[in-house]
């Protein structure tokens, strides 16, 4: 069986080899690329491969359907919006993802983002690097506020967790309700999340309901002391729209973690111009343990489907 690993998994060589090593002793033959998104290589890379492992690099229809022999695409990733679904399903190919792999990771930026905004962390440092105090720079407290959560799944769940520790009060709003929700998590409408929350937080899917979820109509909901973190996927925001609310004043601030196209960015890019805006190139997901854990499920996804098991089913 020959399987090829598209991108890197974020691990050492040395975890790399050793997850690898019982698959190569039952046969596997395993071959690692560098990313790239060009089409031919891809398809030069992947045509006699039986297995395709990849993370959050863009997987085009075109590619999957070149690929003859192609059984299993071992996604790396929880959102999968990046690979050629309806050729996989076209195809018969089983595709599973890496469901669960970051969640404390997202959730913990999320707070961090929260917190760097509401203390104005990155101005005082400024300040005290230049000999200034902090002059109207006094920042805020999470407890007492409350906040608002756009899809509660296990990455929302977690950062709802995290946020009542604090002392917040939690919003949150998702297709279906969820019934096994603690008590203290409000479920409401997202209309009326987004009239009550200081703090907006994205954790949905990407998909036809969601893509240009937040435009210029949802922003103008929102309170004009508010805060919107979006971690989930760049396209649910309309980054124009919101960088017109963040200039104008319609809301107070943004945390943005993925925008419409994978960093590095242009510089045309509007959320890079706009005012009070915190912006990091994709990291939420990107911790040394979430890089561990992620490999670790990857792997015994690709066991479990050559067992006659797969796990993480997607397709």
């Amino acid at each position: 069986m020959k399987a090829v690993i598209m991108e890197s998994l974020g691990i050492s060589a040395e975890e790399l080899a050793a997850r690898k090593k019982p698959f190569e002793e039952k046969g596997v033959v395993f071959t690692d690329f560098a990313r790239t998104t060009d089409a031919a290589k891809l398809v030069e890379q992947a045509k006699d491969a039986d297995v395709m492992i990849l993370a959050n690099m863009p997987m085009p229809a075109d590619v999957i359907r070149a690929c003859g022999s192609l059984k299993f695409i071992d996604v790396a990733f929880t959102g999968v919006d990046h690979v050629g679904l309806d050729a996989a399903r076209e195809r018969g190919i089983a595709v599973s993802n890496a469901s669960g792999y970051s969640n404390q990771a997202v959730a913990e930026l999320v707070i961090g983002m929260v917190l760097s905004l509401a203390r104005n962390v990155r101005q005082v440092e400024d300040r005290c690097r230049s000999g200034k105090d902090k002059t109207g720079l006094v920042g805020w407290e999470i407890k007492g506020k409350t906040v608002g959560i756009i899809g509660l799944g296990s990455i929302g769940s977690r950062t709802a967790e995290l946020f009542h520790a604090f002392g917040a009060d939690v919003l949150a709003q998702s297709r279906t309700k969820h019934a096994d929700a603690p008590e203290w998590i409000e479920q409401v409408s997202q209309e009326e999340l987004l009239r009550r929350s200081d703090i907006v937080v994205l954790h949905c899917p990407l998909n036809d309901s969601t893509r240009g979820l937040i435009n210029a109509e949802k922003l103008a909901m929102m309170k004009p002391t508010a805060m919107l973190v979006n971690v989930a996927r760049g396209p649910v925001v309309n980054a124009q729209a919101l960088a017109d609310a963040l200039n104008s004043g319609t809301i107070a601030a943004a945390a943005i973690d993925v925008f419409d196209a994978e960093p590095p960015l242009k510089p045309s890019e509007p959320l890079l111009n706009c005012k009070n805006c915190l912006v990091t190139p994709h990291v939420a997901f990107a911790t040394e343990q979430s890089m561990s854990l992620r490999a670790e499920i990857v792997f015994d996804n690709l066991a479990s489907w050559m067992a006659g098991a797969q796990k993480n089913v997607i397709l």
